[in-house]
């Protein structure tokens, strides 16, 4: 298999969004997330996030197919519910840039994709004027019943890339995981890095 990485902007991201959607919903099934995604839902919410001027998808690709994306926007052209708790911490979201997620097919890892990931979005934020880069993690307990035993955190990863949690700063986010009937509020923990 031969991985090429390819930056798209604007419309070329519009071309990709049921690849992503579709991504979203495989490598968020697994552990820890745990989503139970719908189609129609990811692809709306790709729609709004990659609309965002300056917005950027990093796709990995083996050949034609996209077996990976990572993506990106100005915190600006977030909704002002999501820049509320940024604002509120005194951090300038004219100068932050929100890393969304961040997929990629598990045959495909280790191969230095993830670095290729955070270097696209990071030399994107840097083109568009941004200081600093966030972007937010999922809290499961130890001890959660569907935690793999070789399950290996990336939190040693974005620590090496200059990222580090920010004290206190956690949010909920609402989905639904396999087991659930409906959605219930997850725990997210907020990662920033200066440039």
């Amino acid at each position: 298999m031969t991985l090429s990485i390819r930056v798209l902007t604007g419309a070329e991201i519009l071309s990709a969004i049921d690849d992503l959607a579709d991504l979203r919903m495989r490598v968020f099934a697994e552990w820890p997330y745990l989503y139970d995604g719908d189609a129609a839902y990811e692809a709306e919410y790709l729609r709004e996030f990659v609309a965002a001027p300056h917005g950027v998808l990093i796709a990995a690709c083996d050949g034609a197919r996209i077996v990976g994306a990572a993506t990106a926007s100005p915190m600006a052209a977030q909704t002002a519910a999501f820049q509320a708790p940024f604002r509120a911490r005194g951090l300038d979201v004219a100068r932050l840039f929100y890393f969304g997620e961040s997929v990629l097919l598990a045959d495909y890892r280790g191969q230095g994709v993830g670095h290729a990931f955070f270097d696209g979005r990071e030399a994107q934020a840097r083109r568009c004027g941004a200081s600093a880069a966030t972007f937010a993690a999922v809290i499961r307990p130890a001890d959660h019943p569907r935690r793999p035993a070789d399950y290996l955190p990336l939190d040693g990863f974005w620590r090496k890339r200059g990222y580090a949690p920010v004290d206190g700063f956690i949010t909920q986010l609402p989905w639904k995981d396999h087991d659930e009937a409906g959605e219930s509020p997850k725990p997210m923990q907020y990662w920033l890095r200066e440039f």
